[in-house]
């Protein structure tokens, strides 16, 4: 027979004060940076609150002091894989630092972008982070006037130091994967591309013009597919390049979700991958280790990012330093690629 055990008590401040012998007016002012009081009187207060297993009220303390506790993320899909690893970064990140994440998303709409930051900033969330978007730079720096802002997957130049921004080079990135395509013997290679109006995409799709015309191959743009990031886009955009181009050998996404759907657009022509047409991605998502067969790509470490741009955060907000980190992307190859032989 199992028995509810009832929960021990909270300590009060008062009980605090009464153990280390001063007044509660003077341990609230302790905890919340206030108070000039001598060492020795702050390390009574300290060691009675580890005797007693003190936990401040943070909502409380919130009212007093105006801090909230709360980081603004603003991501773009939260249901996207790709911007998951960057959240679980952010919350690991965050972990232990009395802060916690306050997650909207802006759905790569700029007039969503800032509501949802009008939103977070009417939450008094006391710094931001702001993964990929539209919001323009000149927006991003203004705000950065008035707290800590962090923004992944963009180059933003901050006045303020107590603002950054984290960004990868996916032109240099996609320039490698397509050489390796190319250097594999693949000649007449397609592009399912991104949005036209996110800078990633555009980087993407410069890169792999750019692999091509260092090896005098021409840039011919009914090799090119426009996709959205999403699956549906890879399937159709693969459709189109294989009915415009049935001599093609190799695909490359500009992202491994569009892969997915490329893949089983392949399957469905009777196409196997890589026998009949090779296939590679961007983004390197968990999954892409375990499709059939598991999908060349380039890892971009959104987790690690995250992380890291929690980390700066929570240093600017308490006074501390945070060791500098520069992000490399990381090409995975796996069996999605095979070597192309002309007669």
């Amino acid at each position: 027979m199992s028995h509810v055990v009832a929960p021990r008590p909270s300590v009060t401040l008062a009980e605090v004060a009464k153990e280390a012998g001063v007044s509660p007016s003077t341990v609230s002012r302790i905890l919340n940076g206030t108070a000039q009081v001598k060492a020795t009187k702050a390390a009574q207060v300290r060691a009675a609150i580890d005797r007693l297993g003190y936990k401040p009220n943070a909502f409380a303390r919130g009212l007093v002091t105006g801090a909230s506790g709360s980081v603004g993320v603003l991501t773009q899909d939260i249901a996207s894989p790709f911007y998951g690893d960057a959240l679980s970064g952010i919350e690991s990140g965050l972990m232990g630092s009395g802060y916690s994440p306050m997650i909207i998303s802006g759905h790569w709409r700029t007039d969503d972008e800032e509501h949802a930051v009008e939103l977070l900033l009417s939450r008094r969330v006391e710094a931001l982070i702001v993964l990929g978007g539209q919001l323009p730079e000149d927006e991003l720096r203004g705000l950065a006037g008035g707290l800590p802002i962090a923004v992944l997957g963009r180059r933003v130049e901050f006045d303020s130091p107590t603002s950054t921004s984290l960004a990868l080079d996916n032109r240099r990135a996609a320039y490698d994967l397509v050489t390796y395509l190319l250097d594999r013997g693949h000649r007449r290679i397609g592009h399912v591309a991104g949005p036209p109006d996110h800078v990633d995409a555009r980087d993407r799709l410069a890169g792999y013009r750019q692999a091509l015309e260092d090896r005098g191959l021409p840039f011919l743009p009914d090799l090119v597919a426009q996709g959205d990031f999403h699956e549906p886009s890879g399937l159709i955009g693969t459709q189109q390049l294989v009915a415009r181009h049935p001599d093609m050998t190799a695909i490359f996404s500009a992202n491994d979700q569009m892969a997915y759907g490329a893949r089983l657009a392949l399957y469905r022509m009777g196409l196997r991958v890589p026998e009949d047409m090779s296939l590679v991605g961007f983004d390197d998502l968990p999954g892409s280790a375990y499709t059939t067969p598991p999908l060349t790509s380039v890892r971009q470490p959104m987790a690690e990012m995250g992380h890291w741009l929690a980390r700066f955060v929570v240093a600017q907000l308490t006074g501390q330093t945070v060791e500098p980190f520069q992000p490399q992307l990381k090409l995975h190859l796996r069996e999605s690629v095979a070597p192309r032989r002309f007669p």
